[in-house]
């Protein structure tokens, strides 16, 4: 299933690229994965058939490459899936999240990639049912966490 979404930074483009970058040295991305996938498992499970289900893994991992940057973007490949117990019952993401110059002090953030749902051919179905929903809140969500990283960086301890 492919899943992508974007936001409007209201920053230029080497802002932005520098920003992008800087969540790479530190947990910030790895933060918004878990805050984004946490609520995305309680949207989940809130309209799931069977509610809480015992041993619903509650971790992510998030690995990703150093930022590439071209002429005209720059960008970072993510690898995004659950761990421990019951990891395997959620689809892993990959993707890329991109930065390009819009106008002078105006940047899109991109993410575009793809999650194949477990469970095969019963999997695809309750995705179309629920799950890509779902996706598409955690997505959004998790772009957005970026987008205010990147937009407001933390400050660097001296």
């Amino acid at each position: 299933m492919f899943i992508d979404d974007e936001i409007l930074l209201e920053v230029g483009f080497d802002a932005a690229q520098a920003g992008l970058a800087k969540l790479t040295s530190g947990d910030t991305l790895a933060s918004a994965s878990q805050d984004a996938y946490s609520e995305g498992v309680s949207d989940l499970i809130r309209v799931g058939p069977l509610g809480a289900v015992p041993g619903t893994s509650k971790l992510v991992e998030v690995r990703f490459r150093n930022l590439v940057r071209r002429d005209a973007c720059a960008g970072l490949a993510v690898r995004w899936e659950a761990t421990g117990p019951g990891g395997g019952l959620f689809p892993a993401l990959d993707a890329d999240i991109t930065v390009m110059p819009v106008g002078d002090q105006s940047t899109l953030l991109r993410l575009a990639g793809s999650y194949r749902p477990p469970f095969g051919a019963l999997g695809v179905a309750i995705d179309a049912a629920i799950l890509h929903r779902v996706a598409t809140a955690t997505i959004r969500t998790f772009l957005s966490r970026i987008a205010a990283a990147v937009a407001h960086p933390p400050a660097s301890a001296a």
